[in-house]
């Protein structure tokens, strides 16, 4: 996609690629049919988008993400030194968990076998990173190297009503009064899809219990 290309329409009249949201289109599916629900999410994109955009092609292309919906693996945030200024220590422990580097290479292939279907043919040029045919042992030294977030981290401030938990059920903190979290940070495990929607109904609980203890 080229976004230089599409400054000029979009001034002129407010159309054109630089109108588009470059995730055009998206999906759910079932790794096998026996699930009941999805446990794979598709990300459609109208450009060749790798390493969030940092990596800066010149060439035309679409890209098509996949994720594990549920992942298993569990990361960590500390403290990196005793300086309170200094960033913490995150360690996402992306594919620790066995379970979830099978899902995703299930996941993968896939996808490749959407992007191979005859419809988009006559759109698709050659893989950019080379992923077919190959053997899965080599498949998946590659997904190791390449998989990353898709932005809807949650847990670090995890609810319950064991010791361990940051927030009780009314979102407060624990041991510090007339504090309380309200995002996504909260919710014990991963919802099955984008955060956006539950972490505005999670402020929205908190508003309500705001006002409840006022």
């Amino acid at each position: 996609m080229n976004l230089v290309a599409g400054i000029g329409p979009y001034r002129r009249n407010g159309k054109g690629i630089l109108t588009s949201n470059i995730a055009e289109a998206g999906g759910f599916l079932k790794s096998e049919a026996a699930l009941e629900r999805p446990d794979l999410q598709l990300h459609f994109a109208i450009g060749l988008v790798a390493d969030h955009g940092r990596d800066k092609s010149a060439r035309y292309g679409f890209s098509c993400h996949v994720c594990v919906l549920r992942p298993k693996s569990r990361g960590s945030v500390g403290l990196a030194s005793a300086d309170p200024l200094a960033p913490p220590r995150i360690d996402p422990a992306f594919l620790t968990h066995g379970e979830d580097a099978k899902l995703l290479l299930r996941g993968v292939k896939m996808t490749l076998g959407i992007l191979h279907q005859p419809a988009l043919a006559p759109l698709r040029g050659a893989n950019v990173f080379g992923e077919e045919g190959i053997p899965d042992e080599a498949l998946m030294d590659l997904i190791r190297k390449r998989a990353d977030t898709v932005y809807h981290p949650v847990g670090s401030c995890r609810m319950g009503n064991d010791q361990g938990a940051v927030v009780d059920s009314r979102l407060r903190v624990r041991g510090i009064e007339r504090l309380r979290v309200a995002d996504a940070s909260i919710m014990p495990t991963l919802i099955g899809g984008n955060t956006n929607a539950a972490s505005i109904m999670i402020g929205e609980r908190a508003a309500d219990f705001i006002r409840a203890a006022n």
